[in-house]
């Protein structure tokens, strides 16, 4: 697992933790609303959990649009393939999945990385070549 999970998964284990020990100091209605507390907790954090993939696929699909109309102004005669990160994959977890990354037909040997922040504010980040 990468380690932003670890982290996460220590925080809502710490949350949980203080609730239920404050909760066992409460009478019996107090450790009823700790419990109910634990239990939303779970619930959200669970379902955050699951969803974060779909919502990440999601915002990039939007950036995507942004920047192919960016690329369409900046660039209009030439032609590109976009890629983005799997990032639902193994081994590419420690990756942005917000930086797009731009391949044009006249230089197959460069990519171009762009990170698209609204549909005003898009930016080249970096580039690679894989010419020596």
């Amino acid at each position: 697992m990468h380690p932003t999970i670890w982290i996460e998964f220590i925080i809502v284990g710490l949350i949980i933790g203080i609730i239920i020990i404050a909760s066992l100091f409460l009478k019996k209605k107090g450790l009823k609303m700790g419990l109910l507390l634990i239990t939303i907790i779970l619930c959200l954090y669970t379902l955050f959990f699951f969803a974060r993939p779909y919502w990440i696929d999601s915002q990039v699909n939007k950036q995507i649009v942004f920047l192919e109309n960016y690329l369409i102004e900046q660039h209009p005669q030439q032609k590109w393939t976009i890629t983005t990160v799997p990032h639902r994959e193994e081994g590419y977890k420690h990756l942005n999945p917000y930086y797009i990354r731009v391949t044009f037909e006249d230089e197959p040997e460069v990519t171009y990385y762009y990170l698209v922040k609204n549909e005003d504010t898009v930016k080249q980040v970096g580039w690679f070549s894989t010419k020596e």
